[in-house]
């Protein structure tokens, strides 16, 4: 298997960095640099560098900057997503997000890890694992996201979650490790209009 065909894998994988063309990351770094320069008002000059910056995404992906990612072309946006400030992506591999999702400020979604032997570590060698983000998932902000983890349709993960384990749809989970709380029930549903006169 190439390094080409590695990264894109949807298995967990173990190489060394220094194997990676460093123009997989300069891209990045570029357009990355480039979408944070822009000015707030400027949607169609930011929707074209995030076309030319990820693997998947459409009309409705919106990210706030500052923005950074490793390759870019592993990350895949599957319909509307609102990213907010600061966030970054470690996308060594694929990192799908579904249709709906909100991703809070500070988050982090981190596909790679290095080796725990520290011999090993200063060699390059380390690991990395696909994300997933099921349509209409909520991350609370300061979430992180570890390589290997599905996250499942409709959850919600409270900020400052340190997510190393796949979470099932329709909860809220929360904690480091991030563990489920409770399921998300119709007693969650909030008045379309509030009112703060009523009791």
């Amino acid at each position: 298997m190439t390094i080409h065909e590695l990264v894109r894998s949807t298995e967990r994988y173990v190489n060394s960095a220094f194997e990676v063309p460093q123009d997989y990351k300069q891209n990045a770094q570029r357009l990355c640099w480039k979408y944070n320069q822009t000015s707030p008002d400027a949607q169609e000059e930011r929707q074209a560098i995030l076309k030319e910056l990820l693997g998947t995404c459409s009309d409705k992906t919106f990210i706030e900057p500052s923005f950074r990612c490793d390759y870019g072309f592993n990350i895949h946006v599957h319909g509307f997503m609102f990213m907010n400030y600061n966030c970054v992506i470690l996308d060594t591999s694929p990192v799908h997000i579904g249709n709906g999702a909100f991703i809070a400020p500070g988050c982090v979604l981190a596909c790679p890890g290095h080796a725990l032997v520290a011999e090993e570590r200063m060699e390059g060698i380390g690991t990395s694992a696909p994300i997933i983000l099921e349509d209409n998932v909520w991350l609370g902000a300061n979430v992180a996201v570890l390589g290997g983890v599905t996250i499942g349709e409709g959850s919600m993960i409270g900020a400052g979650s340190v997510v190393n384990k796949d979470i099932p749809a329709g909860v809220i989970a929360v904690g480091n490790p991030c563990r489920v709380l409770r399921p998300v029930t119709d007693a969650d549903r909030m008045k379309a209009r509030m009112n703060p006169l009523e009791k």
